[in-house]
């Protein structure tokens, strides 16, 4: 077993899975927040990256932001790399260029360029694979680049790169041992993604006041949603009205969702900005967001009962999985397979799923993070939930041998839904890849 304390790596990993284990145990903490070591070494690599970049931070709706993104800058025949994280099953996930998952030998040689650049400066997981992904991207020639800050904004490594424009969409409190309790603490981190002079887009409805300031210090073009933008829409279609485009008659975006379309405006709003340099056709906005995928958000599974997954991992997400829940149509019993992380608020995203669920299959998930099952049985008593006649709560060892459960006492005009964690999804997509693997 290596020395977590040890600068370097103790031997070469032969293959990406070795790499991925052994960088996760190379410094002595999994988030430390800061520039000064990745940048470091990010000055001894060649990470300038062509073309145009685009970064999307925000408490929720990033991932959903970036794949319209992508989806639609793929359809105006673009060469479009994309950043994301974290990965659902496998970490190649996290690297797309021109739409296909980056393989393992091109990663492992990007896991080796950092590992070369870096010397004896210890670098977390998520700083050492970042500069991975960036010096592939610098490599793979794109036209756009796409970047989910993984958390925040000023410290995280994704922010070493000046972007063209800079999304923020959601902004709610999560991670506050980090980023601070309040939103306005929070709005001012994830502010710091947006640099002077370029488009600084916010689509939250209610920004807070310190990422206007901060944005206004530093002499950004801030676009506000409500201000510089907007949609409107009914039961068939919905248009975009921006500071000099109106573009109307669209379908809504095959990623479901009542909070997609603020989603999409705020994606619109870049593309408008951005139009004399990337020039985007009405009808690769239409293909774009039609064929858009992205697994975990608020994805339903073929079959019955109806079966959601949906990767809500905060208060805010739990609040926007019961709107899409209340959006579903009847059906008679709802079944929750339910895993968390122990850091976060899970007293408040039961609340926000309020009285729509009626049994609770709770779960152990991986990792020292995470909350165990009979831990979350005591969230649901402070809430006032507990077993009865009616209504079952119970624990398993992992989410989908809880979905099993589920599925086996479900009538077919049930549904079930699958959340609390990124981790929960993925157990569960893993499962039925395995499962279709050998069918």
């Amino acid at each position: 077993m290596p020395d977590p304390a040890s600068p370097n790596l103790p031997r070469t990993p032969e293959s990406l899975a070795d790499w991925l284990v052994l960088i996760e145990r190379l410094h002595p903490r999994s988030i430390e927040l800061g520039l000064e070591r990745v940048r470091a070494v990010a000055q001894r690599m060649p990470l300038a990256l062509p073309g145009i970049v685009i970064t999307v931070a925000g408490t929720n709706g990033k991932g959903s932001t970036c794949a319209m993104l992508e989806a639609i800058l793929r359809s105006a025949g673009y060469r479009v790399c994309l950043y994301t994280s974290p990965h659902l099953v496998q970490f190649n996930e996290r690297a797309r260029i021109d739409g296909v998952d980056a393989g393992d030998a091109a990663l492992i040689e990007a896991l080796e360029a950092v590992e070369r650049a870096r010397g004896e400066t210890s670098l977390t997981y998520f700083e050492f694979t970042t500069l991975a992904i960036l010096w592939l991207f610098a490599r793979s020639e794109p036209d756009v680049t796409i970047l989910e800050v993984g958390l925040g904004g000023r410290l995280d490594a994704v922010n070493l790169i000046d972007a063209d424009c800079a999304i923020v969409t959601c902004i709610d409190i999560d991670h506050v041992d980090f980023l601070g309790g309040t939103r306005e603490k929070i709005g001012w981190e994830k502010a710091h993604v947006y640099r002077t002079g370029r488009p600084a887009i916010c689509s939250d409805p209610v920004p807070p006041q310190s990422l206007i300031d901060h944005a206004r210090e530093i002499d950004a073009d801030l676009w506000l949603f409500g201000r510089d933008f907007n949609y409107s829409g009914d039961r068939q279609q919905w248009s975009y009205g921006g500071r000099a485009l109106r573009r109307a008659g669209f379908a809504y975006p095959a990623l479901r969702g009542a909070n997609q379309l603020l989603n999409a405006a705020g994606v619109l709003a870049a593309l408008e900005a951005l139009r004399e340099r990337l020039p985007v056709p009405q009808q690769a906005i239409r293909q774009g967001f039609a064929t858009v995928e992205l697994p975990g958000r608020f994805q339903s599974l073929p079959g019955q009962p109806a079966i959601v997954l949906d990767v809500a991992h905060n208060p805010h997400a739990a609040a926007h999985l019961a709107e899409n829940l209340d959006n579903m149509g009847f059906h008679p019993q709802t079944w929750a397979v339910f895993g968390a992380m122990g850091d976060k608020d899970i007293v408040a995203m039961i609340r926000a799923l309020g009285d729509r669920i009626d049994h609770w299959l709770l779960t152990d998930l991986p990792g020292p993070r995470a909350a165990r099952a009979h831990e979350l049985v005591a969230r649901l008593a402070e809430c006032g939930i507990a077993a009865g006649p009616k209504h079952l709560v119970e624990c398993h060892p992992s989410p989908r041998e809880a979905l099993a459960s589920a599925t086996g006492r479900a009538d077919p005009s049930d549904r079930i839904i699958v959340f609390g964690s990124f981790l929960t999804v993925a157990d569960v997509l893993e499962s039925r890849r395995r499962s279709a693997r050998t069918h």
